[in-house]
């Protein structure tokens, strides 16, 4: 066979599989329909995640009605707090609000050998102008996964440059991009550089130079941001003044509306990172943070949250406990300052958020503020909290139905609901579950009360 027919046949190959994969990737479930008509739950153990009551209902009720939740309480509800609608026995059932899970790439990512199922990153190292949700797959079969393990929100994270692009909370239901936006832009997100040369036998540059580069990289974000800052104050002096897509796009964080989502993870850089922002006015905000627990006290004084990307990790560093990553949320919470569990990895194995957190309470966090650092506190730390992670009258009928402890394995999610509206938990997954299941069983080897 000659190179050329060779060739051909493998870009013809390229150009059937590419398509194929693609078509593979989407979802054929339907969204949920609006909420129709009142529902009530009753008999349920329910976690609020909310001050107004206490961490547990042993048995309690909520109401929602028009996607939204009117009432919560101890107890059974008043008949006239029932009212019209349907009611819902979760006799032995747990309620809990939906999971919030990031950075992630759900939705950005489909399969990672597929270069068209990635749409990732942009090919600039700064494009603040970047929004991840007009990029989401609303169809992507991975969006089923994540809501099959209780993550019914996300926070959309681009990667790749110095400023890859902003941010976006998603909600993982909905027919097109609309709909999945909850918030388009909820902040830029900023890489911060590597503070000190790396020695490793597979580096071929010398400290010298590595650290001339590492000043570089620096002089040119404050450079960036300077301009930046420059552009809009003289936009609002003189409307004349040509729109920058870039520029525009950091605005709300030079205002202070909105935060800035720092990378950073070693001691240097998170210190370094918080110091510039806090410097600028900004409001920081940590992403990764392996090494927070070596930087308690700027974390404290400044205020700055932290959003964690995996507990189940190895330490940074081979001077750390081999603990180091499992124990950190402890560490946190302990020093008082807010942070978030997320679980950032390819989109296949988001489903583990939960198990993450479950990992730190064996290790020291209290099991109600690990439930709260996947539901509550990313709510607020991204100033989503009056919508969405607790269980509140006015707050987004979004939760869903489980048995026992919600961080336990084996608490695979019922029934769910985003904005009321109840959602199907079928994935890829269970449907290939439920075929191997039926041909082991027509073959005599398990009978209907094995698994």
């Amino acid at each position: 066979m000659t190179a050329r027919r060779s060739t051909t046949i493998i870009v013809a190959l390229i150009g059937i599989l590419v398509p194929a994969w693609t078509a593979w990737s989407q979802s054929a479930q339907v969204p949920g329909p609006p909420q129709q008509a009142p529902v009530t739950i009753v008999n349920a153990r329910i976690h609020p995640v909310s001050d107004d009551h206490p961490p547990i209902i042993e048995s309690g009720w909520i109401r929602f009605e028009e996607g939204r939740i009117v009432g919560i309480g101890d107890g059974s509800p008043e008949s006239d707090s029932v009212g019209d609608g349907n009611v819902i026995d979760a006799q032995g059932l747990t309620v809990v609000p939906g999971f919030i899970s990031g950075p992630s790439q759900i939705g950005l990512l489909e399969v990672k050998q597929v270069d068209a199922t990635d749409d990732r990153r942009e090919s600039a190292s700064r494009s603040p102008e970047v929004a991840p949700w007009l990029a989401v797959n609303p169809d992507s079969d991975l969006i089923p996964v994540s809501r099959a393990a209780g993550i019914l929100h996300t926070f959309a994270v681009p990667i790749g440059g110095t400023i890859p692009g902003r941010t976006s909370i998603l909600r993982l239901d909905g027919w097109s991009i609309e709909d999945l936006a909850v918030v388009r832009d909820a902040g830029v997100i900023l890489s911060w550089p590597t503070m000190t040369p790396v020695q490793a036998s597979w580096m071929r540059r010398g400290r010298p130079e590595q650290s001339k580069d590492i000043e570089k990289r620096l002089r040119e974000i404050d450079q960036w941001f300077d301009d930046a800052e420059s552009w809009s104050r003289a936009r609002k002096a003189d409307e004349t003044v040509r729109t920058d897509l870039r520029f525009a796009a950091v605005e709300p964080v030079l205002e202070g509306t909105r935060p800035i989502f720092i990378r950073a993870n070693s001691r240097g850089q998170i210190e370094s990172a918080i110091t510039w922002a806090t410097e600028r006015g900004y409001r920081p905000v940590v992403v990764g943070g392996a090494n927070a627990a070596d930087c308690l006290d700027i974390l404290k004084e400044t205020g700055t949250p932290v959003i964690l990307t995996r507990v189940h990790r190895l330490p940074s560093s081979r001077h750390h406990p081999v603990d180091r990553p499992l124990t950190l949320p402890a560490v946190l919470d302990d020093a008082g300052i807010p942070f978030a569990i997320g679980f950032e990895d390819e989109p296949a194995h988001e489903r583990g958020l939960a198990h993450n957190a479950a990992t730190a309470v064996a290790h020291g966090l209290p099991r109600e503020t690990a439930l709260r650092s996947i539901t509550r506190t990313p709510a607020e730390i991204l100033g989503v909290d009056d919508r969405i992670g607790s269980l509140r009258p006015g707050r987004s009928a979004t939760f869903f139905i489980c048995q026992g402890h919600p961080l336990e394995m084996d608490a695979t999610p019922l029934r769910a609901w985003i904005d009321g509206r109840e959602i199907d938990l079928g994935s890829r997954q269970s449907r290939m579950l439920e075929k191997y299941r039926e041909k082991y069983r027509r073959a005599g080897l398990v009978g209907e009360d094995r698994p």
